[in-house]
């Protein structure tokens, strides 16, 4: 990694869609050591994937909250069953495996709160692993950088 390849993700963070003469253009390369560069980093597996960008608001899932849960055990099976349950949700769009006082963060999208309660209760308070849920509704986000 270099300024420039650091460069290069930060372009392509902001724009995946970019061409590889703008991205070139906007980095200080050539086109052709801009693409060999880019091809490098996606082998290397630096870059894992392109993403689009959604509104959830405009897709009917603008209700977000993030979830604290803790496990009333703390085996490796009762994790593995707790993630298993977990990757299973549609809501559920990142699962975060935590150190101190709960075990796993959760960020849930969903349309509104009538959904956001009956995930809770009849998806979440229903897993046996499930020792207790501290919900927080995200009512605005001022910067989000997830690609």
């Amino acid at each position: 990694m270099d300024g420039i390849n650091d460069r290069i993700l930060q372009e392509l963070s902001r724009d995946g869609r970019v061409s590889n003469i703008d991205l070139a253009a906007r980095v200080g390369l050539s086109p052709s050591a801009c693409l060999r560069r880019v091809q490098e980093l996606e082998r290397s597996g630096v870059i894992t994937g392109y993403r689009a960008v959604l509104d959830r608001t405009r897709m009917g899932t603008g209700f977000v909250a993030y979830i604290g849960v803790s496990l009333n055990n703390h085996s490796k099976a009762s994790q593995e069953a707790f993630e298993q349950a977990i990757s299973r949700a549609p809501e559920v769009r990142e699962c975060h495996n935590t150190t101190g006082t709960i075990e796993y963060l959760l960020r849930i999208e969903c349309a509104d709160l009538g959904r956001y309660k009956d995930f809770h209760t009849n998806m979440l308070g229903a897993l046996p692993q499930v020792n207790g849920i501290t919900t927080y509704v995200v009512l605005g986000s001022p910067k989000d950088a997830r690609a």
